[in-house]
């Protein structure tokens, strides 16, 4: 049984509703294949390349992107035949998609308004809305006078107005301004923590997932290749991109005793004591660079390499070396300049086996 298999049993052994759902879509060459269950209360980050297929699965949720198989189950209904305004579904869009005419007051009272609510009945659940969102003093204010917080709150009022038992986050802060972006993540996690349905959020950004979600599903062309805790993602990335993702260096090798060979020749000495197919991980931290050799018998992985790209990352510098191993070190501005690094630059790259972690491929 794959891990997805295993995830959709636990899921489904514990909740009485909740999403179950196999989502194909074929389009073309693409083809989208991937299983997604969850809880009442729960909150799943979809992550993945740009082309993986993450704004299909969501879109296929709501109903606007037809299924070619598979099933999609909310609260125990089929909705595979269900047109998207019948749907219990919220959506968030990441430009938001406010109607300009309207004030706060009224694009919140839209979506009860569809589903059937008299006008006042609608401007009174928009009322309430606005005040958890602490917008009750914007109210009759139209879009274009609104901040882009302002307005994303405004757009997730309106999708919660209609008591949805699914909620859909499509980059709901790439529009934002980091600072802006900072103070909205801490809110929306808020409002998340007391949505009582499934919600499912698409992002690019690892520290939105960590922070909003209960679950990550790792998508790529197409396919799910890793899901789980945020913790356990970030500890045991299986794929390069998402060790690009969580900021880690990541190798596939061989494992004898403390000794891993790796694919491309070379090899790391590590902590764990394992045998057979395995990934190695360590963070960029763990490196440490020096232009002479290090002397001395106490460096056990060491390689020669060569300084191929450098960039700052945020209060240190990234640096990217080929070589004898391909890796990244985070050095201080302060060691970066010391050590006077540059594209071309030979120097030596170490790393403890107390740091590197190994795991079962």
């Amino acid at each position: 049984m794959t891990d997805t298999e295993k995830n959709a049993v636990d899921v489904a052994a514990r909740i009485g509703g909740g999403l179950d759902s196999r989502l194909v879509v074929e389009r073309g060459s693409f083809r989208l294949d991937v299983a997604l269950t969850a809880a009442p209360g729960d909150v799943v980050a979809l992550l993945g390349p740009n082309g993986a297929g993450k704004t299909t699965a969501l879109r296929a949720l709501a109903g606007l992107v037809p299924l070619s198989g598979g099933h999609l189950r909310l609260d125990g209904a089929q909705l595979e035949r269900t047109p998207p305004e019948s749907r219990p579904v919220g959506v968030v869009f990441q430009d938001y998609l406010l109607f300009p005419h309207l004030t706060a007051l009224d694009n919140v009272a839209f979506g009860p308004r569809c589903h059937g609510a008299t006008k006042a009945e609608a401007r009174a659940r928009a009322t309430v809305w606005l005040e958890r969102m602490g917008l009750a003093a914007h109210a009759g204010a139209k879009p274009r006078r609104l901040s882009g917080g302002q307005a994303q709150r405004v757009a997730l009022a309106r999708a919660l107005a209609t008591n949805p038992r699914l909620l859909l986050l499509d980059e709901p802060l790439a529009a934002l301004d980091a600072r802006t972006r900072l103070d909205i993540r801490a809110q929306l996690r808020r409002h998340l923590a007391d949505f009582e349905a499934v919600a499912v959020l698409v992002t690019h950004d690892p520290l939105d997932a960590m922070v909003l979600a209960d679950h990550l599903v790792v998508i790529e062309d197409g396919h799910i290749v890793q899901e789980g805790t945020p913790a356990h993602i970030a500890r045991h990335p299986r794929t390069d991109y998402i060790a690009h993702l969580v900021g880690l260096n990541l190798y596939r090798g061989e494992a004898e005793g403390h000794t891993v060979r790796l694919e491309a020749g070379s090899a790391i000495t590590t902590e764990e004591n394992l045998t057979g197919p395995v990934f190695v991980a360590f963070p960029p931290s763990a490196v440490t660079v020096h232009r002479d050799r290090p002397t001395g018998a106490s460096a056990r992985n060491l390689w020669r390499c060569e300084v191929s790209g450098m960039e700052t990352h945020s209060d240190q510098i990234r640096v990217a070396l080929t070589g004898d191993l391909a890796l990244t070190a985070d050095l201080t501005t302060v060691a970066a300049a010391e050590l006077d690094l540059r594209p071309g630059a030979t120097v030596w790259a170490t790393v403890k086996a107390t740091l590197t972690h190994a795991y079962p491929a």
